[in-house]
């Protein structure tokens, strides 16, 4: 049976986060609240957890999940090279909605889906998000809705999508905002736009200079 948690009130969230935490390292499901939408939280190294995540979702292993960080720390132990500009994006804009695509650490051992050997990493500006992955480690951290469906901007969405699918629910009312965050390719010589996000193209330029795009 799924439990939800009410993060506006201090003792719940308190509760909620250890029991979540308990759930990750149980490798079960968790809903979580970002600063972009609701998302669908596993332990990034449980394989058979982020195969349910997928699962819940009704998506295949070509299209693996995000990673989740509580800190850059977290972030960099999991990728092989930040490239001449990451860090100065982290920098610039961590925590918050940029994901960034590098080339994963070869020395972990874990199976997000079909990654090519890269890995998309974001550290999210939400203090309920924050509080868990600093409990959890690396997540792998999808959108809270089932695959075609609406992303979830509150926890109630999330809970009807997903049901008991899910273990803990933190409900930490509804998003500010539900613009998806921008991914950005870092593992070719030139940065790539992967997808427009609440991170505006031409703030990226303003820090790293050129960016490509489709357009």
């Amino acid at each position: 049976m799924a439990r939800r948690f009410d993060c506006s009130d201090l003792e719940q969230r308190t509760v909620g986060v250890m029991e979540a935490a308990a759930a990750v390292r149980r490798g079960e499901l968790v809903v979580l609240p970002t600063d972009t939408v609701y998302g669908i939280g596993a332990d990034a190294f449980t394989p058979a957890a982020v195969t349910a995540l997928l699962d819940a979702k009704g998506r295949g292993r070509e299209m693996p999940p995000p990673v989740l960080v509580g800190t850059v720390r977290a972030a960099t132990a999991l990728i092989e090279d930040l490239g001449p500009y990451g860090q100065d994006l982290i920098d610039a804009f961590w925590p918050g909605p940029l994901t960034l695509v590098c080339k994963a650490n070869r020395a972990l051992s874990w199976d997000l889906g079909e990654t090519k050997g890269t890995v998309a990493v974001r550290m999210p500006l939400h203090p309920v998000a924050l509080d868990l992955l600093k409990e959890t480690g690396p997540m792998a951290v999808s959108s809270a809705n089932r695959s075609g469906a609406p992303a979830a901007t509150t926890a109630e969405e999330a809970q009807e999508q997903l049901g008991d699918s899910v273990e803990v629910y933190l409900d930490g009312g509804k998003t500010t905002d539900d613009t998806p965050s921008t991914i950005l390719d870092l593992t070719t010589a030139v940065p790539r736009l992967l997808r427009r996000g609440a991170i505006p193209v031409e703030k990226l330029r303003g820090i790293i200079g050129y960016v490509a795009t489709d357009a």
